[in-house]
């Protein structure tokens, strides 16, 4: 981490007119972990939320639809028949 600030600060030193840097965005390691975990959890509630919503979309809402169509198309074409 030292050496990440001493680089900016020669780097803001060189010209006539120094940079004005404000600290970067330099985090503990602990940080940086409890970030990464977030970034987990996260992916995972994406994940299973795009998991119940294919689950319910596709296994459910889709068959559903195609089973009425039939089911109403067979009554019409029973009435067709019998009518």
């Amino acid at each position: 981490m030292t050496d990440i600030t001493d680089l900016s600060k020669r780097i803001a030193s060189k010209s006539d007119n120094p940079l004005i840097l404000s600290p970067a965005n330099l985090q503990s390691p602990e940080d940086l972990e409890v970030e990464r975990k977030l970034r987990e959890l996260k992916f995972k509630q994406e994940l299973r939320k795009d998991w119940i919503l294919f689950i319910v979309r596709d296994v459910v809402i889709f068959p559903a639809a195609i089973l009425f169509i039939f089911a109403a198309s067979g009554y019409s074409l029973f009435m067709h028949i019998h009518g």
